[in-house]
């Protein structure tokens, strides 16, 4: 059991009385006076759990959406100490991965009892992530993607900023992975992954590992509508990799210039835009909560 836990939870996505049930849980589990943030917006939520670390924390949960998690992540990367999550957005991309439930009370025993695994994280110049990075029509994808779409439609918002931006032209791209060059020419998106899916829950990457030191990487030259049809039929059939709209390659480091700077995301989370991406694996360099482990050794709902 942990000695100090830590909760920051994103206030706008979360009601009251499901706050006074996590506390009442913690409180039964022998932790009735825990850490706790409440951030109005995503990005605040990096410096309270880093705040959560000095103070002593050895388990920090992230209650929010993509944004909260992924600050969390990046302020806990490299840290000893455990993060957990409670999902409470749309697409939950790294609970999913993990296999942990939407369902509050089973995702707050998964970090209070579950197993530990460790995740690599990747920067991108500098921020981490756990799940996927990516440039072009990926990060089109998400920014377009707004709360109160996200919130009226769920994960169908990310269908319908895709539609809306299968005609975003290619632009040109030089990729390096581990120094050497493996592409040049236009790309409309570039995609960067720890473990099988992206962002919209479609498999891309179908033989990632999340904690073997590399990080999968696919450049998409599809154009228009029925070249993106085709793509992204491949992904729902979990054949992406065979697809002739995508170049892929793995490794450990990876270097993305554009000719013009492009809108880029992580974790779900859009950036402003820019014409470089310096793009690092962190071996190993994240605790995080999952549920017990099955019998073959595998976790239940394993992102493997």
């Amino acid at each position: 059991m942990s000695s100090t836990v830590a909760v920051v939870v994103h206030r706008k996505k979360v009601k009251n009385k499901d706050l006074e049930a996590v506390r009442a849980a913690l409180a039964e589990a022998g932790h009735p006076d825990p850490l706790w943030y409440e951030v109005p917006k995503s990005r605040k939520a990096r410096k309270r759990a880093r705040k959560a670390a000095k103070e002593g924390a050895d388990l920090v949960f992230a209650w929010g959406g993509d944004g909260t998690v992924q600050r969390c992540v990046d302020a806990l990367a490299g840290r000893d100490v455990a993060l957990a999550v409670i999902p409470a957005g749309t697409s939950n991309l790294l609970a999913s991965a993990l296999g942990v439930p939407e369902n509050r009370d089973e995702a707050v025993q998964i970090g209070l009892t579950g197993d530990r695994t460790t995740f690599d994280t990747g920067t991108v110049n500098g921020e981490h992530f756990a799940v996927v990075a990516g440039a072009g029509l990926d990060a089109l994808l998400v920014r377009d993607a707004d709360r109160d779409l996200k919130d009226k439609v769920g994960k169908l918002a990310y269908l319908y900023t895709g539609v809306r931006n299968l005609d975003v032209e290619a632009v040109p791209v030089e990729v390096e992975v581990d120094g050497e060059p493996v592409f040049q020419g236009k790309s409309t998106a570039v995609l960067v992954g720890n473990t099988r899916k992206a962002v919209g829950g479609i498999d891309v990457f179908e033989g990632s590992e999340p904690d073997d030191g590399v990080m999968e990487v696919g450049v998409v030259t599809a154009e228009g509508p029925w070249e993106w049809i085709r793509t992204a039929t491949r992904a729902v059939l979990g054949d992406a990799e065979k697809s002739p709209y995508l170049r892929s390659a793995r490794g450990g480091s990876v270097t993305i210039r554009y000719s013009e700077p492009v809108v880029y995301e992580l974790d779900g989370g859009d950036r402003e835009p820019a014409d470089t991406l310096e793009i690092e694996v962190h071996h190993r360099s994240i605790t995080l909560c999952v549920p017990h482990r099955a019998e073959d050794g595998a976790s239940e709902g394993d992102a493997r």
